[in-house]
């Protein structure tokens, strides 16, 4: 069986913005024993530059 769990995070609105936000996440995570899986859109511009994401990771229980 997997477990699931799931981190909003925001992208910024400044187009080209770097952000290391995220490689600390997937990190801390890690040292949990969860793999980074993959990231879900939750929120999106009328211009289509995603603005807000859920980082997803499972773990093994």
């Amino acid at each position: 069986m997997k477990k699931y769990e799931y981190v909003s995070v925001h992208v910024g609105r400044f187009i080209g913005a770097k952000s290391e936000e995220h490689r600390r996440i997937i990190d801390e995570y890690a040292k949990k024993g969860f793999r980074y899986v993959g990231y879900i859109p939750t929120v999106i511009s009328d211009y289509g530059k995603i603005k807000d994401m859920d980082l997803v990771f499972e773990m093994d229980v």
